[in-house]
Order: structure tokens, then sequence, then C-alpha cells
């Protein structure tokens, strides 16, 4: 077996909420040759890369989730094992893997393996168990959920395993939770070092990890492995961030490997189509030009699969006509729906007789 890649090497200690050069990671499987890096300094800003994320497809059979997103033009997809995707306990999750890896293949679709599934561990425990349980076995639990989302990851060739802390259980203290976080997390950081695959951490309002400034506390803790890198969710800094979206995109740089957008309101955590709340998105989609970010930027609308299909062609049209020039690099081998306007497009209501 050939020793796994070497993941990018932080420069010193910066400040976390300091914009630093993005050092691009370098994700591949044994035998197949690293991706390619970049220096922001001697080659002009990345093209951006567009997924939708699974969990906003929740109603499609996963084939036709996929076929779905190729058809409309996305780069790739933000997949979330669950029980009706690519069920991460049920048998034979290799082969399935295998034959999924294949189908992504056939369609031209990159994937960032996602774990944020609502009960896939526990029917009646929304995200539970989480990696900072009272009880070792449920700690455990979800640890291993997380090894198993990086097996997929190294076989499909993702960009990236997002993960989040979880919610501070009650009866426990902060200190006692941070505590069980970077304990809980080092069994899968060793299987994602060994992989090749950085383990995309996400700051979640409400979480125990809830900012970039939590991140970091998490990065000292674990001394900084290279394997720790961070998933920023951009309405998530619209809504509690000191600094916005832009900015936080600029701070992260250097950790940066899975992107997650959708819209927000300052203060109010609720995954809004693009267009429907306050961010200003042009600023956004440049500064992760610049950084020259070039994994996935995903859709993650998970209270919208009622509509999924609306939803997933209206976000990418929004996107293609925010994004800056000489930055759109979405559906450049399929051909892309007509846009009515340059212009920041109006978002429109679902299909009549859609209900959440």
């Amino acid at each position: 077996m050939k020793p796994p890649p070497p993941f990018p090497t932080n420069i010193g200690t910066p400040s976390p909420l300091t914009p630093q050069p993005h050092q691009p990671y370098q994700s591949h499987q044994p035998g197949q040759s690293p991706r390619p890096t970049s220096s922001s300094t001697t080659t002009p800003p990345t093209s951006l890369s567009f997924g939708y994320g699974t969990n906003g497809l929740a109603d499609l059979r996963l084939d036709d989730a996929l076929a779905l997103l190729a058809d409309l033009g996305y780069d790739g997809v933000g997949l979330t094992l669950d029980h009706m995707h690519l069920d991460p306990l049920a048998p034979d999750l290799a082969a399935r893997t295998r034959r999924l890896a294949r189908r992504l293949d056939a369609l031209g679709l990159t994937v960032t393996v996602e774990t944020g599934a609502r009960y896939v561990l526990d029917p009646r425990r929304k995200h539970g168990p989480t990696l900072l349980d009272p009880e070792p076995a449920d700690r455990a639990r979800r640890a291993d959920l997380l090894v198993r989302a990086v097996r997929v990851a190294a076989d499909l060739g993702a960009h990236a395993v997002h993960c989040f802390s979880g919610v501070t259980p009650p009866g426990t203290d902060a200190d006692t939770a941070w505590k069980r976080l970077p304990d809980a997390l080092t069994p899968v950081l060793d299987a994602a070092t060994h992989a090749g695959i950085p383990l995309a951490v996400e700051p979640e309002p409400g979480h125990l990890l809830a900012t970039l400034a939590d991140f970091h506390r998490l990065r000292v803790a674990l001394d900084s492995p290279a394997a720790l890198g961070l998933t920023l969710d951009l309405g998530h800094c619209q809504c509690l961030e000191p600094l916005p979206p832009a900015d936080c995109v600029r701070a992260a740089a250097p950790w940066l490997r899975h992107v997650q957008i959708e819209d927000m309101r300052r203060g109010v955590h609720e995954h809004l189509p693009l267009g429907d709340g306050e961010i200003d998105f042009p600023p956004v989609l440049e500064a992760l030009a610049a950084i020259d970010y070039r994994a996935l930027t995903v859709v993650e609308l998970p209270r919208h699969s009622h509509a999924g299909p609306h939803f997933a062609e209206q976000s990418l049209s929004f996107l293609r006509a925010v994004t800056p020039t000489g930055s759109a690099g979405v559906g450049t081998a399929r051909p892309r729906a007509p846009q009515d306007s340059p212009m920041t497009p109006t978002p429109t209501p679902p299909p009549n007789g859609s209900a959440t």
C-alpha cells in the first residue's frame, strides 16, 4: 500500500480572524495521481465549482438526484450519508460505494461527503448520539460513523468529509464538553490522515463548536493536525460571525476544505433559498475565487426537499448570475439553462401544490 499523501502545512500560527494565504489540500486515492495545486501568486483566480446537497433532495432516489444535478449543470454533489442515500450502516457498503464512484465518474460529478443526517444513528434523537455525549460508547458510535464516512470518501475520491460537534448535552458543562470533543475526534483524524482525506469541521449555530473562533479552539487543542480542516457555511457567517461573510472566507482560507452556501438573515438560523435573505453574494464569491478555493461550494437547503428539483435549478441559475466574470466554472461541459437577466435574479416561489 502506498503511504498516504501529505497534508498541507499551516504556516505559523495566524490569529483566527486574520486573512492568510490559502494552502490547497491534495486529496487522491491510492494509485491515482494527486490533484494539481496552484498558487494564487502565480496563477489567476480559480473558477468556482458548485454542488447541491442531497439532504435537499431527500425525496429522490440517489441515482435520480445525481442525474438531475448533472443535467442541470452542477459540478458536484454534497452527499449526506443517510438511510436513503448510500446508507452507511447497511450491508455491502464498500460494494455500493464502488458502484456510486463509477456513476459519479460517468456523470462528471465530484463529491464531498457530509455526515449531518438527522436520524441515521438514533431514530428518536436528532443528530444523536454526538461526539459530546456522556457515555463513551455513544461518542464512539458517532466517531465510528465518521470513520466510515472517511473510508467512503477515500473510495469516492472526495474533496473532504464534513462533520460537526453536536449540541452540548444537558447537564454537561462547557469545559467537560471541550475535553470530550478532541478526544472523540482523534480516531477519526487518524483515519483521515491515513486515507489522505481532510476532516472538515463545521461551526454550527447552537452547537458547542459554533463559530470560527471555536474551530480554532479545537485546532489548538488538537495541536493543529494537518488532517483537520474547516467547513464554512456562508449562511452561518451571516447569522452570527462578527465579520461579514466575505471577510470570513478570507480569514478561513488556510483551513478551508468545504463550503456550504445558502441565504440567511442576521441572528436567525434559517436556511433560505438564495436571494431570500441578506447576504451580498458577489463579494463572497469573489473572495472564494481570490483565495484559490478549489473544492465544492454546495447549496445547503435541507428543509426544501419538498421542491428539491425546483430549488436545485433556481439555485444554480442564481449562482451563475451573481458569480463574478472569470470565476464561474460551473457546467462547462454541459449546456446551461438560459438566463433571463445578467442581474441578480429574483427568487421564484416553488411550484403550486408544494408543501413542507
